[in-house]
């Protein structure tokens, strides 16, 4: 059986339902919102401080996911991750953090995944929290994420159709 999402409101013909008697139904699988790991700035848990530093500046985020040897995901590291761990390492400096591996940095943020099999009621509840939810297989490898703005670009485009 298909996920299901209940909406009640406006259908897809521009009417309002009698919400008393009825609610539409759509339904809606997450991989509809995935974006491939393949299109995903990710990191190594193997990398160093400086090159997490390095990859997130040249792509401009505050946060990425982490990915072990085997493809698993293994947590999401932040700026505030790397801010801290300069914080609270006397003599750390810009320099030096070649020599920090990403796995010696504690992580404050914990980026729940979904499975790609997942209700969409899950995944609405996890982004609620977080700004892109990490999704992975059977075998928890990591196939992709999805963005919270693609979820609230949907339901956004529903409402104006539904607006016509």
């Amino acid at each position: 059986m298909k996920d299901y999402q209940i909406l009640s409101g406006i259908n897809n013909l521009g009417m309002k339902p009698n919400l008393k008697s009825r609610k539409e139904v759509l339904p809606i699988n997450i991989a509809f919102f995935l974006l491939p790991k393949k299109e995903v700035i990710y990191l190594p848990i193997s990398c160093t401080m400086r090159q997490a530093m390095e990859k997130m500046e040249y792509h401009r985020y505050s946060a990425l996911p982490l990915i072990d040897q085997e493809g698993r995901y293994a947590g999401t590291l932040t700026e505030g991750d790397l801010l801290w761990k300069m914080k609270n390492t006397p003599g750390l400096t810009f320099a030096n953090t070649e020599k920090i591996l990403i796995q010696e940095i504690p992580r404050r943020v914990k980026n729940k995944p979904v499975r790609i099999r997942a209700k969409i009621e899950n995944l609405l509840s996890l982004v609620a929290t977080q700004n892109f939810v990490p999704v992975v297989d059977d075998h928890d490898i990591f196939i992709g994420i999805i963005r919270r703005r693609e979820i609230l670009n949907y339901f956004i485009q529903q409402y104006n159709l539904s607006a016509l």
